[in-house]
C-alpha cells in the first residue's frame, strides 16, 4: 500500500508537456489519451474489483445476485469514466471547450452515481492482500474515520462541497490554467469525481427521498445557472480553452456558447430526472405509510 501511494503521488506530480492541452503529439485525429496517472488509477481500481469480486464470490453463494448487480454498476461506471478520460472524447476536450464540458458532465453526472450505486469499497478491500485488508479495514472502522465519512456525506455538506468544486474550477483564470498545467488538470478531474461521489452517496444512502430531491434540485439550479452564464456571456471567458476552436470551424464565442449549453440543458436534464424520480419515490413511500 505505501508503494501504491508513493507511485500515485509521483504520477500526479509528473507533468510532461506532451500531456498538456494543445501540446500533445498524436498519430492522427481522434487519438486515444494515455495519461499514466489516469491509466494507473483505472487499472488499479479495475484489478482490485475483479480480485475482490472473485474472493467474495467463492466465499458465499448468497451474495451472488447482489454482487452481479453491483458488478454491472461498477463496470458501467468504470467504462464511462475510462471513456471520458482515455477515449478520443478526452482528446477532443483538449481542443474544444464543448467536448471538455461533455467530459466533465460524464464524470460527475454519469460515472460518479454509477460507482455510488455499486458501493465498491468492500470489494476493493477484498481485492487487497489479507494483511493490508485487515489493517485498512480496521482504520476505516475507527470512530474518527467514521465521523469524517459521516460528515462529508451529509446532504448539506456534500452538496456544498460539490457546488464549490464546480463553480471554483469554472472560474475563467483557474479553468484556463488547467489547459496548460497537467497537475492542475488532474486535480480538477479528481475533485469533480470525488465531490460528485460524496454528493451522490449523500443522495442515495444518507438522505430520505424528500431531502435528497431537494439537494438534487438545488444542484440542478446552480449548475444550470453557471451553464447559462457561460453560454450567454457577451465576451469570451475562457481564452486558452477556446483558442483552437477555429481549427474545428467554430469561433471561440460559439465554442463557449455550446459548452455552456451542455452544462445548462443536457446535464440539467439528468439532475431534473433524478429529482423527479426521488420525488416520485417520496410520494409513493408516503402513500404506503399512510395506508399501513
Amino acid at each position: 500500500m505505501p508503494t501504491l501511494i508513493v507511485l500515485s503521488i509521483l504520477l500526479f506530480s509528473a507533468a510532461p508537456q506532451a500531456a498538456a492541452h494543445g501540446t500533445e503529439v498524436h498519430a492522427g485525429n481522434l487519438a486515444w489519451s494515455f495519461d499514466p496517472f489516469v491509466v494507473y488509477l483505472l487499472a488499479v481500481a479495475g484489478t482490485l474489483y475483479v480480485m475482490g469480486s472473485w474472493k467474495l464470490w467463492q466465499r458465499s453463494s448468497a451474495v451472488h445476485l447482489s454482487m452481479a448487480w453491483r458488478g454491472i454498476g461498477f463496470a458501467a461506471g468504470w467504462f464511462t469514466l475510462a471513456m471520458a478520460l482515455v477515449s478520443p472524447l478526452h482528446w477532443l476536450g483538449e481542443h474544444l471547450f464543448t467536448f471538455h464540458m461533455i467530459e466533465h458532465e460524464i464524470i460527475m453526472a454519469v460515472s460518479a452515481p454509477l460507482f455510488v450505486l455499486a458501493r465498491p469499497a468492500a470489494v476493493f478491500l477484498w481485492g487487497l492482500p489479507n494483511g493490508i485488508r485487515r489493517w485498512i479495514g480496521g482504520k476505516m472502522g475507527t470512530s474518527p474515520a467514521r465521523a469524517i465519512w459521516t460528515g462529508l456525506t451529509g446532504g448539506t455538506v456534500a452538496t456544498i462541497l460539490h457546488g464549490v468544486a464546480i463553480w471554483g474550477w469554472h472560474a475563467p483564470a483557474l479553468f484556463d490554467a488547467t489547459v496548460t498545467n497537467v497537475a492542475l488538470h488532474r486535480l480538477q478531474h479528481l475533485s469533480f469525481f470525488v465531490t460528485a461521489v460524496l454528493f451522490w452517496w449523500a443522495i442515495r444512502w444518507r438522505s430520505d427521498f424528500g431531502v435528497a430531491a431537494w439537494h438534487v434540485f438545488l444542484t440542478m439550479l446552480h449548475t444550470a445557472l453557471l451553464g447559462a452564464l457561460i453560454a450567454l456571456s457577451p465576451h469570451v471567458l475562457y481564452h486558452a480553452q477556446t483558442q483552437a476552436a477555429g481549427d474545428w470551424g467554430l469561433t471561440p464565442p460559439e465554442d463557449q456558447v455550446l459548452a455552456g449549453m451542455v452544462m445548462w440543458i443536457p446535464a440539467g436534464t439528468i439532475y431534473a430526472a433524478a429529482a423527479l424520480g426521488l420525488i416520485a419515490s417520496w410520494i409513493l413511500n408516503s402513500s404506503r405509510a399512510r395506508w399501513t
